[in-house]
């Protein structure tokens, strides 16, 4: 039978027989860290709207961010290697200094206001970084994981010849194995660009990072950013020697003078107090993808000259343009929810991915209910986990212990899906996410003291996602009482298998 195969059928076979393969392999892994991104994409908003009650302004004076700047020194009164100064954004308009000893916000004129503590929304980035393992690893594997991704999506393509023919075909009303391969297909060619450059890019800021530490480890003694200096620019030399706070406010000011058409976003002040500090000035660069220039001026505030982020050599332009690419912050409002959107359709694509496998195995008369209960739990039980510490760090606050509850959380389902398969079902744990959802924006919502458009934008949309959560199910349950796990009867499934791609 071999020999009759044509080898255009055989590469189509092979293919799909990779990318199930992949999906498989990484597909838990993979949705959280694309969840996560989801959500890491709206961080500026998500952590306006973790912490409500911090002071707001459009903009600040230099000698109000000097005067946060000494103030926060101050009041710690411990030495420290950097001191960083977050300036208003569109996203989030506040001040934030922060030192190797703790952060806080400030008011308008440089005032402490209150500690910095958006733990939740820390949470959350550090899911989508390292999956919350020690650095090195968890750079690794979402590194190695962005490669996968782009490997699945070519083995994606190639596996289906006729995808981009059927781009527009959608058969949601049909079969449910007919409809989530719908939606597997035509989601995954619509996004193709934007799936793809997710993962190169994410494959760049997770496994460049290691090639850096390497290079540090090999010829600069371990010093990390002593490796990054030929491309973001170098450190300043030691001189330890007791100086004056380095003069922010001198450095802002030469930027308002000289630079009016970038916006400064953030000022870092390396060795501050010492006779050898250095002020980096970042500012935007519209209508660029690099993440900004970094401007460098003397403990005095003098200018010493831009590092080249924005004018030097190709590769380095190349390099300070992937953060952006990879989390939508080049385009406004706008880009984020598109971002947003994008990576929630993402999460749906892997979903779908492992759920077509998981129902062909039930249509050829080998169900694995272990495997679609413990699937149901990272699919439904994720979202449903981070409402919840979300709620713990709002009621215990910010010292709670979100990552071992996080991660308790997912063991505890994962063992209930295992023990008690026929209980956790995606119905059941859609509807528990549902009145989560619908919970948090409307508890958040009486919660808050003040209510920003995008705060109210996040609960008015965590409510009407939340409401619809809890109704599906009951909308669909008429359509799958005969098949508890896919939603139609085995026969209907197998007929489904022959004529699927």
């Amino acid at each position: 039978m071999a020999g009759n195969v044509k080898p255009s059928e055989g590469l189509v076979q092979r293919a799909l027989a990779g990318h199930a393969a992949i999906g498989l392999l990484i597909g838990a892994a993979l949705y959280l860290v694309c969840l996560s991104g989801a959500l890491v994409v709206l961080q500026e908003h998500l952590q306006r709207w973790e912490e409500p009650s911090a002071a707001e302004m459009a903009e600040i004076s230099p000698q109000a961010a000097q005067r946060a700047l000494e103030g926060l020194l101050a009041r710690q009164g411990k030495p420290t290697t950097h001191a960083f100064i977050h300036l208003p954004t569109e996203g989030l308009p506040r001040v934030v200094v922060t030192t190797d000893n703790g952060a806080a916000y400030v008011d308008a004129a440089g005032r402490y206001d209150a500690p910095e503590a958006h733990v939740w929304t820390e949470f959350v980035l550090f899911l989508h970084y390292y999956l919350h393992l020690p650095m090195f690893w968890g750079l690794l594997l979402t590194g190695t994981l962005g490669i996968m991704l782009c490997a699945a999506t070519v083995t994606g393509v190639i596996a289906h010849p006729r995808i981009f023919r059927d781009a527009f075909r959608m058969r949601l009303r049909g079969r449910p194995q007919l409809s989530r391969s719908d939606l597997h297909n035509r989601f995954g060619v619509w996004l193709l660009p934007f799936v793809a450059a997710l993962g190169f890019t994410g494959a760049i800021l997770g496994l460049g990072q290691l090639v850096f530490q390497t290079i540090a480890a090999e010829r600069h003694a371990g010093d990390f950013e002593a490796a990054y200096g030929p491309l973001f620019g170098a450190e300043p030399k030691a001189d330890t020697s007791p100086a004056p706070v380095a003069r922010a406010d001198r450095a802002l000011a030469w930027m308002a003078a000289h630079r009016p058409g970038h916006r400064v976003t953030y000022v870092t002040i390396e060795e501050p107090g010492t006779a050898g500090q250095q002020i980096a000035v970042l500012a935007d660069h519209d209508r660029r993808l690099i993440y900004g220039e970094t401007y460098l001026f003397g403990g005095t505030g003098n200018y010493r000259g831009n590092v080249g982020l924005s004018d030097g050599r190709t590769g380095q332009q190349a390099i300070a343009s992937i953060y952006k690419m990879h989390f939508g912050t080049f385009g406004g409002v706008p880009v984020e929810i598109a971002y947003f959107l994008f990576g929630l359709a993402l999460c749906a694509i892997i979903s779908t991915g492992t759920t077509l496998w998981l129902m062909k195995r039930r249509a050829r008369g080998r169900p694995s209910t272990r495997l679609e209960a413990q699937w149901a739990v990272t699919i439904w039980g994720s979202p449903l986990a981070l409402a919840l510490v979300y709620w713990l760090r709002a009621i215990a606050g910010a010292e709670a212990p979100l990552v071992p509850v996080f991660w308790g959380l997912l063991v505890l389902g994962l063992a209930a899906a295992t023990l008690r398969p026929a209980e956790i079902t995606s119905a059941r744990l859609r509807t528990a996410l549902g009145l989560a959802l619908l919970a948090t924006g409307i508890g958040h919502f009486a919660l808050a003291p003040t209510h920003p458009a995008s705060s109210a934008a996040i609960d008015l949309a965590l409510a009407l996602s939340g409401a619809g959560l809890g109704l599906l199910p009951l909308a669909r349950r008429k359509a799958n009482a005969a098949f508890p796990s896919a939603g139609v009867p085995e026969n209907a499934v197998r007929s489904a298998t022959r004529s699927s791609p």
